[in-house]
C-alpha cells in the first residue's frame, strides 16, 4: 500500500483526489492539509462520513505524524512551492498538478531529487485527453502557420493562462518556423489576448466551467480545431493515480 499525503485536500481538485485515493485498492490516504479544518476528520468533509484520516494545516506536522511516501498536491501556485520543498527534503516523493510553476522552480525541484533522493511528477494536466490534445496540436502546426488557444476555465481558477495552455504553445512554438506577423491595432488593451512564445492565448474564467481548451489552426480557405473538455474533475484522476 502506498501512504498518500494530498495537500490543498479540501479544494475541489482536492477532495476528488482525496476519494480517489480512499478507494484506490493499493493506496492509503494517511493525511489532508489545507488552510483550514485542522483537525477535522477529512472523511466528514469529503464524503460526509469518518474515514479516520486527520486534515491538518501544518504540512509539516503532517508529514512528521503520517509518514506519507507521496504527497500529491493540488494547492495554489504561491504556495506549492513551498509545499514541494518540505515534501521533498522530507524524502516524500511528490506529484504536482497545481498550476505556475516556472522553469527555475523546475531546475530547483530537480536538485532536491537529486539531493534527497526522491521523485517528482509534475504535471500541467492529468487528463489523457489533454495529453494527446497537444501532441495532435504538435502534428498539426507543422502543416499551419497560424494558430490561437483559447482556454477556459472556472471562475475561481487562481491563474491564467492555463498551464495547459502554456505547454501547448510551448509545444507549438517549438514546430512552427517562423514567428506569426501580426496585423491590425487593439482598440482595447489586451482583447488579442497573449502571447506566449509564438502563440497567442485568450483566457474564459466563468461559473459553469471546469477546464477546456482549444487549438485553432487557420490556413487557406480552411480552419482545423483541436478541442479537449474536461466537463468533471474525474477526468485527472487515472492521470494521478
Amino acid at each position: 500500500m502506498i501512504r498518500v499525503l494530498v495537500s490543498g485536500g479540501c479544494g475541489r481538485m482536492g477532495q476528488e483526489v482525496c476519494r480517489t485515493v480512499k478507494a484506490h485498492p493499493q493506496m492509503e490516504l494517511v493525511a489532508a492539509v489545507d488552510l483550514k479544518n485542522d483537525g477535522m476528520d477529512i472523511g466528514k468533509i469529503v464524503a460526509g462520513k469518518e474515514w479516520g484520516v486527520k486534515c491538518y494545516t501544518d504540512l509539516r506536522k503532517a508529514i512528521e505524524e503520517t509518514q506519507p511516501e507521496v504527497m500529491v498536491d493540488f494547492t495554489h501556485p504561491q504556495s506549492v512551492m513551498n509545499n514541494v520543498r518540505e515534501a521533498l527534503t522530507s524524502k516524500v516523493h511528490v506529484v504536482v498538478g497545481t498550476t505556475g510553476i516556472t522553469p527555475e522552480n523546475l531546475e530547483e525541484i530537480e536538485v532536491l531529487c537529486r539531493e534527497n533522493e526522491v521523485n517528482a511528477i509534475v504535471a500541467p494536466n492529468f487528463a489523457l485527453g489533454a495529453v494527446l490534445m497537444i501532441k495532435m496540436a504538435e502534428l498539426a502546426a507543422k502543416f499551419f502557420s497560424d494558430v490561437e488557444i483559447i482556454e477556459l476555465h472556472h471562475e475561481k481558477k487562481a491563474d491564467a493562462p492555463s498551464g495547459t495552455s502554456l505547454k501547448t504553445a510551448e509545444a507549438i512554438s517549438s514546430i512552427l518556423e517562423e514567428e506569426r506577423s501580426e496585423a491590425g491595432k487593439e482598440s482595447v488593451p489586451g482583447v488579442r489576448g497573449g502571447k506566449a512564445g509564438k502563440v497567442r492565448i485568450h483566457s474564459v474564467r466563468l461559473p459553469g466551467l471546469v477546464a477546456h481548451q482549444e487549438i485553432i489552426f487557420g490556413g487557406q480557405g480552411q480552419t482545423l480545431t483541436i478541442r479537449h473538455d474536461s466537463i468533471d474533475r474525474t477526468s485527472f484522476m487515472p492521470g494521478v493515480t
